[in-house]
């Protein structure tokens, strides 16, 4: 894709593509997200999205100047789908909560969007909502600025970081993932307790465990040091 964009007023597209659709910028990030899902990187490409779409490619760069910016608004939907429904409780413990829940299922049931963008910065509206109502519930939770912007960077690092590490074994092909799990009863689940103790003393835990995401319990993690950080309007008044 070239650096040409057509100014947003003029951009859509009047005459249907041979599917009957009219193009838009979000039937272009809906059809890249399918694409990308069913063929994993290599199908985010001019050709591939015009050739579903029934669009000609070059009709492409009317809405975006290049594939990375593609790539950013893709990012930026799935952002946007973690926050589809969700409102503020006013209890700041279980507000994050929820969202960084959202954020991680979203990425989670896009693998393959995620391995490609769960790192980037959009810039773009899904993105600055979901940064707006994190600070927003950190400084009305009654974290001061300075441990509201720290608190904010360590959950989302977080919550992405644990994203795209299940997203992309969730990518994995299915042979790979079996094979992965086998490893648990055919190594772990056979190591002596006369050398390794704890794992043996453990392993039937230990295997169960490892089967889920330990995001869930990181996050409980982390919002019961940030419960400890916060500071106590009662402590500070006595």
């Amino acid at each position: 894709m070239s650096a040409r964009v057509v100014p947003e007023g003029s951009r859509q597209r009047r005459r249907p593509t041979k599917q009957g659709a009219v193009l838009s910028e979000r039937l272009i990030v809906d059809t890249a997200l399918r694409l990308v899902a069913q063929h994993g990187a290599e199908a985010l490409s001019v050709r591939r999205l015009g050739a579903a779409l029934g669009a000609d490619p070059s009709a492409l760069y009317r809405y975006f100047r290049n594939t990375d910016a593609l790539l950013l608004a893709i990012a930026d939907e799935v952002i946007g789908r973690a926050q589809e429904g969700w409102e503020a409780t006013g209890d700041w413990r279980a507000d994050l909560r929820a969202l960084g829940l959202r954020i991680h299922a979203s990425y989670v049931a896009q693998p393959q969007a995620a391995l490609l963008a769960a790192h980037r910065t959009t810039g773009r509206v899904h993105e600055t909502r979901a940064v707006e109502r994190i600070l927003g519930i950190l400084r009305d939770g009654g974290f001061p600025d300075p441990l509201a912007v720290r608190a904010y960077h360590a959950f989302v690092d977080q919550a992405l970081a644990f994203a795209a590490q299940d997203a992309a074994a969730g990518a994995m092909p299915p042979a790979a993932r079996e094979a992965d799990a086998e490893v648990w009863g055919e190594v772990y689940g056979r190591l002596p307790a006369e050398t390794h103790p704890h794992i043996a003393a453990t392993f039937p835990l230990l295997a169960a465990d490892m089967r889920d995401s330990g995001y869930p319990f990181a996050l409980e993690l982390m919002l019961t040091a940030l419960a400890g950080l916060r500071p106590d309007p009662a402590k500070d008044a006595a």
